[in-house]
């Protein structure tokens, strides 16, 4: 879609019981999961930094904090029609994802500043469509809540509750500069301490660069800091190769209420 990449529901996160098991784990065994496991570090956590075991949550944008609310390819044969766009949502879909997999140029990011060259790029590549008034509708259409809605409508709520208990809270996303505008537009950019969007860091998860500004502009050292995001190579490997603790949402949490609860903040 003109606004983000795809997400991928996968398991994540393992659970030592000391520090030196910590460090080895994270090497050998990141996709290990045991019940027994992640109580046991939830309780080594919780041993050595008191009750609220972090400092500051760190939450991933699309597919875990806010997704699409109509299929892209639903929207891009929508408001391809009146420019001509004659192709069907599985034709768009297939080349968006063949537009979507190859390398961007020379740049190791493909989200530059807004995007636009980027986008303007899957926008025609998907549909065929060279009309730049089909790309600015569409690209615009992205900066909406019409395009947008909430995964967690307890997110505010939980939020609010982190950050009175003292937790700082930051978006961590691969986004261009719109996430800002999309925040706004979805009322929950005063959710946030900070957001720290790949477009602007010049660097895409899982970049532990990306995780290293979020805390820095929280004010926090990596290890005080969890993340929590629905891609296992992204969010659980990035977090993790930055320091942070990280769960996978959708597997090792499946609310923000249960993500608060398991640092030790009770809603």
């Amino acid at each position: 879609m003109v606004g983000c990449g795809w997400a991928h529901f996968d398991r994540s996160f393992s659970s030592p019981s000391s520090a030196a098991a910590v460090a080895h784990r994270r090497q050998t065994e990141p996709m290990g999961l045991e019940v027994a496991g992640v109580k046991d570090y939830d309780d080594y956590r919780r041993s050595r930094y008191g009750e609220i075991t972090h400092k500051a949550l760190l939450v991933d944008a699309v597919g875990t904090l806010l997704v699409p609310s109509q299929p892209m390819a639903q929207v891009y044969r929508e408001i391809g029609e009146k420019y001509g766009v004659e192709y069907s949502e599985d034709e768009i879909l297939n080349r968006y994802r063949r537009a979507y997999s190859q390398p961007w140029g020379k740049s190791r990011l493909r989200y530059v500043n807004d995007g636009r060259q980027f986008w303007q790029y899957i926008a025609s590549s998907s549909t065929g469509c060279l009309d730049c008034r089909y790309f600015e509708e569409l690209y615009n259409y992205y900066t909406t809540n019409k395009a947008w809605h909430l995964c967690d409508p307890e997110a505010e709520k939980v939020f609010m509750t982190l950050r009175k208990a003292g937790v700082k809270v930051a978006v961590v996303s691969n986004f261009d500069t719109r996430l800002r505008s999309v925040l706004k537009a979805l009322n929950c950019d005063h959710w946030f301490d900070a957001v720290a969007v790949s477009a602007e860091v010049e660097a895409e998860k899982p970049n532990p660069t990306i995780f290293l500004k979020a805390c820095e502009l929280l004010g926090v050292k990596p290890e005080d800091a969890i993340h929590v995001g629905d891609d296992r190579r992204n969010d659980i490997w990035g977090a993790r190769d930055a320091g942070c603790d990280a769960f996978l949402w959708g597997s090792d949490v499946h609310s923000f209420k249960e993500v608060a609860q398991r640092i030790g903040v009770k809603i």
